[in-house]
């Protein structure tokens, strides 16, 4: 049984971004989903040399709506609401191919990235089938306007969100929320040799405390999924820039498989979408007993002075 895709957004969105804030802020978790947004410009998909249905292909389709009940818990979700073929929050501002556009780029962007080279910068140039985005070069000034426009939203948010956090309770944790395909992951050859489930990301354990991490695998585990960590995924921009262990912002990137609860061609939820969605609360309800059990640990460490 299939519960029917999401119907996309007709009118441009008043923001570019939703907070769905808690009643009560009573956890130090926020949740983000930066790649599950679904307002497709028509100038943009105007300028696209493909058709609708292949430019979602690089969506985190109906991400935030797995993680839709963490206000009811306590804790913040943001959710961007332009897809990444459009823009890509969770880079750097300025990852520019600069074969994309009609003039050269100013200095300051980074042109020489990995992930510029493999065509997924700021502003990708091929989607997640690797088909070419564009029918025709960019110019710059489009570039800022998607920047100063999405981009900067996001990120202002996501800081305001973090910083509320932590100075409400001393630490924040961050759980950055995507979904991957099911095609190239890495099996679980102990078990039935089929694909991963949930594949964690820490940065190889410097963007959160061990026992974030742990706990995370630990309760997925427990509840039947098949869980891996760094591999392929360790973690993106935002797990980088964002998770600071010492200084008290613990993050943590979590890809879904999207074989569990969607299909892969015709983006319509499969009927174990909600069970997943369930599966997620608990995990986002051991995390918060973690930060309540471990405060002490997972705050800011200050240093001695002598």
């Amino acid at each position: 049984m299939s519960l029917g895709p999401q119907p996309l957004k007709p009118v441009t969105p008043a923001s570019p971004i939703e907070v769905l804030e808690p009643a009560k802020l009573s956890l130090p978790l926020v949740f983000a989903s930066p790649h599950s947004g679904s307002y497709y410009p028509p100038d943009f998909v105007a300028a696209s040399a493909l058709e609708l249905g292949a430019l979602r292909k690089s969506e985190d389709c109906y991400v935030d709506e797995l993680f839709a009940d963490v206000p009811a818990l306590g804790a913040p979700l943001l959710r961007a609401l332009y897809p990444r073929a459009y823009l890509d929050v969770n880079r750097e501002s300025y990852e520019l191919d600069p074969e994309m556009f009609d003039h050269p780029l100013p200095a300051f962007v980074n042109t020489t990235s990995p992930r510029v080279a493999a065509g997924l910068g700021t502003i990708a140039r091929i989607v997640a089938s690797r088909r070419e985005i564009y029918r025709g070069k960019l110019s710059f000034a489009e570039a800022e306007r998607r920047i100063d426009g999405v981009y900067k939203p996001y990120h202002q948010a996501l800081r305001r969100l973090i910083n509320q956090a932590w100075a409400q309770f001393g630490f924040c944790i961050l759980v950055d929320c995507h979904s991957m395909p099911s095609t190239g992951l890495p099996v679980d050859a102990d078990k039935d040799g089929r694909s991963i489930d949930i594949v964690l990301g820490d940065r190889g354990g410097m963007s959160c405390a061990p026992s974030v991490t742990d706990t995370v695998e630990a309760s997925l585990t427990e509840l039947g999924y098949r869980v891996t960590r760094n591999t392929p995924y360790a973690g993106g921009f935002t797990t980088q820039h964002y998770g600071e262990p010492a200084n008290g912002v613990h993050t943590i990137q979590i890809e879904i498989n999207r074989n569990i609860y969607m299909d892969e061609v015709t983006l319509q939820r499969r009927s174990g979408f909600g069970k997943l969605k369930s599966h997620l609360n608990v995990m986002a309800e051991r995390v918060a007993a973690l930060a309540t059990q471990q405060h002490h640990d997972l705050r800011y460490q200050r240093l001695s002075a002598e």
